[in-house]
């Protein structure tokens, strides 16, 4: 058994022609704004339009809705549709082909650390790292650990020996993904 809400004579189930009063004047200006949004939501836009300015209508009882009213019901609809496509989450596949500094598309999987590119049980040992910790680096870090400031020299062998950690630990991290 096939149900139709739709007049025998309209050869489109979905037409808006078959509105009368003035659903037919909402249905024009919903029209009217529904291309502001992408073609996949136009639908929907135009019915959340037609909803919203019904509701407008039944708020304000038998007055009068001027055309200027209902283009601002319109676009308050449109405006409300953006926010909330602005506040949805991205989210990324690990199976998107990505374009890399070379110029060649790869998986963004591909691009991801492994867990065994470090390992992070001897970077984690206190032990090891200060057998090859320099002995200043040592006397920099007890001062900071108690509080006593740092003079300018002590500062400037710190940032440089940063510099060189990160840039030693970045280079190992690209070489282990190439």
């Amino acid at each position: 058994m096939v149900t139709t809400l739709c007049c025998p004579q309209d050869e489109n189930p979905l037409s808006y022609a078959r509105l009368k009063g003035e659903w037919a004047i909402w249905s024009e200006i919903a029209q009217r704004f529904e291309r502001k949004v992408p073609a996949q939501d136009r639908g929907d836009i135009r019915h959340s339009i037609i909803l919203e300015l019904a509701l407008a209508r039944a708020r304000d009882g038998d007055k009068s809705f001027s055309q200027a009213m209902m283009c601002r019901v319109a676009s308050f609809v449109v405006a409300d549709y953006w926010r909330k496509e602005k506040r949805k989450p991205t989210i990324l596949s690990l199976d998107t082909e990505i374009e890399n500094g070379d110029g060649d598309t790869t998986e963004l999987m591909e691009t991801v650390a492994d867990d065994r590119a470090l390992d992070l049980d001897a970077w984690l040992d206190a032990r090891t790292f200060l057998l090859g910790c320099p002995h200043r680096l040592i006397e920099i870090a007890y001062k900071r650990l108690n509080g006593v400031v740092l003079n300018n020299a002590d500062k400037l062998y710190l940032c440089k020996w940063r510099k060189r950690e990160q840039k030693r630990l970045l280079d190992r991290t690209l070489l282990s993904l190439s």
